[in-house]
């Protein structure tokens, strides 16, 4: 059986190192070059790489969704809450209307008041002068 062989997967050098002038074939080119059993074992790493890099697209796509629903659904909001106020504050006016007539009322009915009292008091002194012209 064939002894396997495991191929970096990034190139680097060391500082006492000098690349050779004969260029250096990239790792695409030994492993389309390369055995069958290592072109299968770098499809089924590129197959996974794209697999995975697709389920995280996939998955940003979706939060990226989420979110401009939410702006969407934030934005209705906004403005059902400000149809709102300003029907609480035509409801406010017209309370404040209705309080100040009340108290314009209630100051008429206090003088009113003050007027029946005054006059029940000089009824009763005229009741008793009645009575004593009548003794």
């Amino acid at each position: 059986m064939e002894e396997e062989r495991h191929l970096p997967l990034c190139l680097s050098f060391g500082p006492g190192d000098s690349p050779s002038p004969v260029r250096r074939r990239s790792l695409v080119e030994r492993m389309a070059t390369g055995t069958p059993d290592s072109q299968a074992r770098f499809g089924q790493s590129v197959k996974g790489l794209l697999t995975e890099k697709v389920t995280t697209c996939g998955t940003d796509v979706i939060a990226l969704t989420k979110q401009v629903l939410k702006g969407s659904r934030s934005s209705e909001l906004l403005g059902q809450a400000a149809r709102n106020m300003v029907l609480q504050e035509d409801a406010i006016l017209h309370s404040e209307d209705s309080l100040r007539k009340m108290a314009i009322i209630t100051t008429h009915l206090q003088y009113q008041q003050e007027a029946i009292q005054k006059n029940v008091e000089q009824s009763s002194d005229l009741q008793d002068q009645l009575n004593h012209l009548l003794k």
